[in-house]
C-alpha cells in the first residue's frame, strides 16, 4: 500500500514537473509558458473530472474556481517584435484570458485536452501567432462558432442596435494593436437602457457577455459570465477596479447600466 501510495505521489510530481516546465525550441526560444499559482495538473484533473453535466453548471463550476485570483494585465507574450509565446497563466488573470481558461476546461475531457482546447479558442485555427490571436470579443462567434454563437439579437430584438466598426482603427487613423490588420465588422449590442427584468429573464449561466464602448475601433472594453443564483444574477469577471483587482461576483444590473451596451455569447 505504501508502495503504490510513493508511486502515485512521484508520478504526479514527475506530471507536474512537465507540465510547469517552459519548452524550448531547437533556436533556444520559448514556446510555451505554464504558471499554475495555487493550482498542480492533479488538481486541474480533479476539476475536470468532477465536472457537471449541463453547459451552464459546467461554466458555473469552472469560473467559480477562480473566484480571488488577482487580477492581471498583459499575462500574454507576444506584439509585432515578439513572437508569441502559448502561455497559461493560472496565477493572474485579465477579463479575456479568464473566459479562455474557463470555456477552454468546460471542453475538456481530460487535462490532455486543456491546451488544444485553450490554443483553438485563443486562435484562428489553433494556430500560434501574434496574429493569428483573438484580440477582439467578436472573434469569438466567427472563430470558435461551433461552441459559441451570438445570441445578441435574438434577446435584444427590437432594441438590439446594429453597428458597423473598422476594429483596431483609431479615430486618428492610427492602430491600437500594430502588425494587426483593420477588421470591418457588422455586430449588435444590446443598450443598457434596455437591460430590463425582462431582458435578464433570457440569459442563463454561462452566458459570455462583453460590454460594448462607443470608441472607434473597438468593439467591447470588457468581458465577463452570467451567473443566476437564488439571491440575484450577478457577472462574474476578472476586475481591473482598485477596490476588487481580483475576479469577483457583481450585480449584473448595477454594473451593465453603467456601460454603453452589451453584446451575448452563448456556449453551445
Amino acid at each position: 500500500m505504501k508502495y503504490h501510495s510513493f508511486t502515485k505521489v512521484l508520478l504526479s510530481l514527475v506530471l507536474l514537473i512537465i507540465f510547469v516546465t517552459p519548452k524550448i525550441a531547437s533556436s533556444g526560444e520559448k514556446t510555451e509558458i505554464i504558471k499554475l499559482g495555487k493550482w498542480n495538473q492533479v488538481k486541474l484533473q480533479e476539476i475536470i473530472a468532477n465536472k457537471p453535466k449541463t453547459t451552464p453548471e459546467q461554466i458555473d463550476f469552472f469560473s467559480e474556481q477562480f473566484l480571488g485570483t488577482p487580477y492581471g494585465a498583459n499575462t500574454l507574450t507576444g506584439d509585432i517584435n515578439t513572437p508569441e509565446v502559448f502561455t497559461v497563466d493560472l496565477k493572474s488573470m485579465d477579463c479575456f484570458t479568464y473566459i479562455d481558461y474557463v470555456e477552454a476546461l468546460r471542453l475538456s475531457a481530460t487535462l490532455d485536452e486543456f491546451d488544444p482546447n485553450l490554443k483553438d479558442i485563443r486562435y484562428k485555427n489553433g494556430k500560434v501567432s501574434f496574429q493569428n490571436r483573438n484580440h477582439f470579443f467578436s472573434d469569438w462567434p466567427i472563430r470558435n462558432n461551433d461552441n459559441v454563437t451570438d445570441i445578441t439579437y435574438e434577446i435584444g430584438g427590437n432594441n438590439a442596435v446594429a453597428v458597423e466598426k473598422s476594429l483596431n482603427l483609431k479615430s486618428d487613423g492610427s492602430t491600437f494593436l500594430p502588425g494587426i490588420r483593420v477588421v470591418p465588422r457588422k455586430f449588435y449590442y444590446i443598450p443598457s437602457s434596455a437591460i430590463d427584468d425582462e431582458l435578464i429573464s433570457k440569459l442563463r449561466t454561462g452566458d459570455y457577455i462583453g460590454m460594448y464602448t462607443e470608441i472607434d475601433g473597438l468593439d467591447v472594453t470588457h468581458t465577463g459570465i452570467v451567473i443566476k443564483q437564488d439571491d440575484g444574477v450577478f457577472l462574474r469577471h476578472a476586475s481591473s477596479k482598485k477596490s476588487n483587482q481580483k475576479i469577483v461576483d457583481e450585480d449584473f444590473k448595477k454594473y451593465t447600466k453603467n456601460v454603453p451596451g452589451i453584446v451575448v455569447y452563448r456556449p453551445q
